[in-house]
């Protein structure tokens, strides 16, 4: 009988020091292959597979499209790809999709894909990070058949990723890292689960990771259209629906949790009113200059005109600018809020 031969783990800020900690701690012969996906920058070489084969002894290289999949191994997404496997669960895939969560490569989209090759076989894990990529991939292995492992929040060095997993997916397994070596050598060594139907959103989902081709009228089946634009493209958006996981995903395959997308859109509003905010200060220096030339030229009406047009610019701009001042005291005042919480 198969054992779980396939580990996913996804992880954000603080997540070198977590992988080199695992790494150093799984055996030569881990029973199973080892798929990673931490936020890289696109534009930056990362040495994190000579990290990782230099901690322990599974060697780890970034992956390669169309690598077949090996146990004993630890792949790592590479930059700006979304690191994914194919629907055998042979060969590895490096998919060209749009960014998920506002990056590539993104958690969710390996845990979906490992999700729908490997079903019951596999483990998937999240790690330290900010925000909530993984949450959505976890609910995918869950509806799979998969396990789930999530880092106690209180043990990570970032928090929120872990803990939107905890709430959102609901894992099996919830565990300090100090425990995980232990907890994943055991469930990589079970024998595999009992296969569950796969959602049928899931093949539609790996499908836009891996080339970025999307389609309305699958969207319009997998979710239903919000009032949303994408932050990312303007496009409509669709909201998606995983039990206590709301999603967001425009037909081009920009996607975000409820969370982030509140970010994003928060993101842009203060684009927008620093926009604006320039955009006024060019007219005020406009009617000025056109003021003072209409002066030299001895045109007093005309002058007087452009005098009145700067000062109501001027009225126009201090909105925009006390705006800006509520909008950043209001934000302040909810972190300070927010840390006394914690």
């Amino acid at each position: 009988m198969a054992n779980r031969d396939v580990l996913a783990i996804g992880t954000s800020a603080g997540g070198v020091e977590a992988l080199r900690y695992l790494a150093q701690r799984l055996p030569r012969e881990f029973p199973a292959a080892v798929l990673v996906t931490i936020h890289l920058p696109g534009h930056a070489r990362s040495s994190l597979d000579e990290i990782l084969s230099r901690a322990g002894p599974l060697p780890a290289a970034f992956a390669r499209h169309g690598e077949p999949v090996s146990k004993s191994r630890i792949y790592i997404a590479p930059p700006d790809r979304h690191l994914l496997i194919d629907a055998d669960g042979g060969r590895l895939l490096l998919g060209e999709g749009p960014r998920e969560n506002n990056t590539r490569p993104a958690i969710d989209p390996m845990l979906r894909s490992t999700a729908l090759c490997c079903g019951s076989r596999m483990v998937g894990a999240v790690l330290t990070g900010t925000l909530g990529d993984g949450a959505s991939g976890l609910w995918a292995v869950r509806q799979c058949g998969g396990l789930t492992v999530v880092q106690d929040p209180e043990d990570a060095a970032f928090s929120e990723m872990p803990l939107t997993a905890l709430s959102r997916a609901k894992p099996d397994h919830v565990v300090r890292l100090a425990d995980m070596p232990a907890l994943l050598g055991d469930l990589a060594g079970q024998p595999a689960g009992v296969a569950k139907p796969v959602p049928a959103s899931l093949k539609f989902e790996v499908a836009v990771a891996k080339s970025g081709r999307g389609s309305m009228k699958e969207m319009d089946r997998i979710g239903h259209r919000s009032v949303l634009g994408c932050p990312d493209c303007g496009g409509v958006m669709w909201e998606i629906d995983e039990d206590d996981l709301i999603r967001y995903r425009c037909h081009v395959g920009h996607t975000y949790t409820a969370e982030l997308m509140s970010l994003a859109i928060d993101d842009g509003l203060r684009r927008a009113l620093a926009s604006a905010l320039r955009a006024l200060e060019e007219r005020v220096a406009l009617a000025q200059k056109l003021e003072r030339q209409a002066t030299a030229a001895g045109h007093r009406l005309l002058a007087d005109n452009w005098a009145d047009k700067g000062r109501e610019f001027e009225r126009e701009l201090d909105i925009i600018r006390d705006s800006i001042r509520r909008i950043d005291r209001i934000a302040a005042e909810a972190e300070r809020q927010q840390a006394a919480a914690e």
